[in-house]
């Protein structure tokens, strides 16, 4: 029933394998390594791929992989425990090659077969036992809340809540005592008596001192030389003061938004070249602030030198949960975050002088780091030129929900590549909102007084390709890529209207869009400010992309966080956004102007993350 099992090392060496069939597994077992293992998601131990359920298990003190394939259509209950015997028993056979590292070489010789086929009739002789067992009830003593007592359910006044309360388990004799205490007589009874006494008298002087109220000071009244020397405000902007007349930015006679632009002058040619990344921390600063204490300081003293184990690890990663959830990642993902840790740390031997605290905290910052660093190559610059040599736009389509700042951060894009010397035309595809198209508009104008026409008669910069409102989306988006193919225009930057991901009818108007015009890149714009509902949020739109987009569907390929300048440490979003999809986070919104567009910078995140 079993296709394939195969056991290799994390360099890539088979040492052993077993295939039922004669299909070929390679590409279900790289996507198992690509998709799980190098990316830090081997918390749970299935994955699925074409027809097939991959199973599998990490052996982290010989660095092997255990790997079980089998047909989705079937249920096995015993390939965990064929999977935990058949790693005991190779690691026991083989265990003077594997600690020799003999095996890369000997590879060959790691005859296990006889004893895989044993163990395999041993699960399946158990499976069948225990499907003919009755299911039993748990018993309340196996449960949770058997484990709770009264007094760590009290809630005292003066208490930390925000401090996990410590639980107080009362035994047998201790209730024994207890009861012989309270039965000693009148002298217990008398003692009782004046603690009550002392409570009350404490009670009645605190409500005496809150009746004698002090008299409010009566406010002196303003003097009228004090008066006399008032002064009317003085704006000051950018450092200087002006008066109300320095607020015009315009002349006489002159667009509004044309004057307004002008005022921006200094914005032109600073984003010229690839977008700047964003600061990050010196990592010795941040290691030395996260050595002088922290959330993690209690568990520097836990050292060992023997393999790690899920109980050794429980603590520290319970702590790990708590911080990532507290910087705003997404309580599933950081439950998956900490059970791949976990996975990936399990049975590891630790040095004389390595504690599990460094452990842990070293695996996860290498876990984010994966995460946060993306698979493919995506240089929106290098694509845009590419694609002009091949006398085609490239197209760029923006969705998301209402709210995130898809308009502004279009606009933002816009002009960095304005700036690098491509002319882009916008197609106003949100036709649903009142004023998108007027914002768009506004936009242009601004971007086009920023970057002026090469001569009297020069094409603008900046193009709008608008037709109002209530018509169809996708058909304005195609009206738009054609006359920017025939204008010779560079770059297509498609603005869609907002929209909930729980929207059926809009959801589907935007798969019609992007399966009618086939962007060259689709970016998901979100906010920085979201936690668990961006988990939402891009789990539904990749769904409805894949639901509605037909045979070839396209899903989301880059993500926009925009609003990253409003959340201080609060990073985790960044984390969540990424984990779900796999696609790299492109662009960051880091305030309201033009230039305040970069690059994600995953160590920066990844030291915000774990300070």
């Amino acid at each position: 029933m079993l296709d394939l099992f195969s056991i290799f090392s994390k360099g890539g060496i088979v040492l052993w394998c077993f295939q039922s069939t004669s299909e070929i597994f390679t590409p279900s077992v790289n996507a198992l390594i690509r998709s799980v293992i190098l990316q830090e998601r081997s918390g749970n131990n299935t994955f699925g791929h074409a027809a097939l359920t991959l199973q599998y298990k990490l052996d982290n003190e010989f660095e092997l992989v255990f790997v079980v394939a089998y047909q989705r259509i079937l249920q096995l209950a015993y390939v965990d425990k064929l999977l935990s015997d058949v790693q005991r028993e190779f690691r026991d056979k083989y265990k003077n090659e594997l600690a020799a590292g003999d095996s890369a070489g000997g590879a060959a010789n790691l005859d296990f077969t006889a004893t895989f086929h044993r163990l395999l009739k041993e699960c399946e002789h158990w499976a069948k036992t225990q499907a003919k067992i009755p299911k039993q009830m748990r018993s309340f003593e196996d449960s949770l809340k058997s484990k709770k007592t009264v007094a760590s359910m009290i809630e005292r006044k003066g208490e930390d809540k925000g401090k996990k309360s410590v639980k107080i388990v009362e035994t047998a004799a201790a209730c024994n005592g207890r009861a012989a205490e309270a039965g000693a007589g009148a002298g217990g009874a008398a003692d009782d008596d004046d603690v009550i006494a002392a409570s009350r008298a404490r009670l009645a002087s605190k409500l005496a001192a809150r009746g004698k109220k002090e008299p409010k000071a009566a406010k002196s009244p303003k003097s009228p030389a004090a008066a006399e020397r008032k002064q009317p405000r003085v704006w000051a902007l950018g450092g200087a003061p002006r008066d109300a007349a320095g607020l015009d930015y315009g002349a006489p006679g002159d667009d509004a938004e044309a004057g307004a632009a002008r005022g921006d002058l200094q914005l032109v040619g600073q984003m010229a070249g690839d977008i700047r990344e964003l600061e990050v921390e010196d990592e010795a600063e941040a290691e030395a602030g996260a050595a002088a204490g922290g959330v993690f300081s209690y568990f520097k003293g836990l050292v060992g030198s023997r393999g790690l184990t899920q109980a050794d690890m429980a603590p520290a990663l319970e702590r790990l949960r708590d911080h990532l959830i507290s910087k705003n990642v997404a309580a599933d993902i950081a439950n998956k975050l900490c059970d791949s840790v976990a996975a990936s740390l399990d049975g590891k031997v630790l040095g004389t002088f390595e504690s599990v605290w460094s452990s842990v905290r070293a695996a996860l910052t290498a876990a984010l780091l994966q995460i946060l660093r993306p698979r493919r190559r995506l240089d929106v610059l290098r694509d845009a030129l590419h694609a002009r040599q091949q006398r085609r736009p490239y197209v760029i389509t923006f969705c998301g929900v209402n709210g995130v700042g898809k308009s502004t951060n279009l606009a933002k894009i816009c002009f960095w590549l304005v700036e690098n010397g491509l002319s882009v035309l916008v197609a106003a595809c949100d036709t649903f909102r009142a004023g998108a198209v007027e914002q768009l508009r506004t936009h242009v104008r601004r971007l086009n007084a920023l970057h002026p026409p090469a001569g009297p008669a020069g094409a603008a910069r900046v193009a709008l390709y608008e037709k109002g409102y209530g018509k169809d989306a996708a058909s304005i988006a195609a009206e738009a890529i054609r006359a920017a193919a025939a204008a010779g225009t560079d770059v297509v930057l498609v603005d869609t209207a907002g929209r909930m991901q729980d929207n059926e009818p809009l959801m589907r108007a935007l798969a019609k869009l992007i399966t009618v015009n086939q962007p060259d890149l689709v970016l998901f714009v979100g906010e920085a400010l979201v936690g668990n509902e961006a988990v939402d949020q891009l789990v539904r739109f990749n769904q409805a992309l894949a639901d509605h987009g037909g045979a070839n569907p396209r899903c989301i390929d880059g993500i926009v966080l925009t609003k990253f300048d409003t959340i201080d440490d609060k990073v985790g979003a960044a984390i969540s956004m990424t984990y779900l999809t796999g696609q790299p986070i492109v662009f960051v919104g880091t305030g309201q102007t033009y230039r305040d567009l970069k690059a994600l910078n995953a160590r920066a995140v990844v030291n915000a993350l774990m300070k």
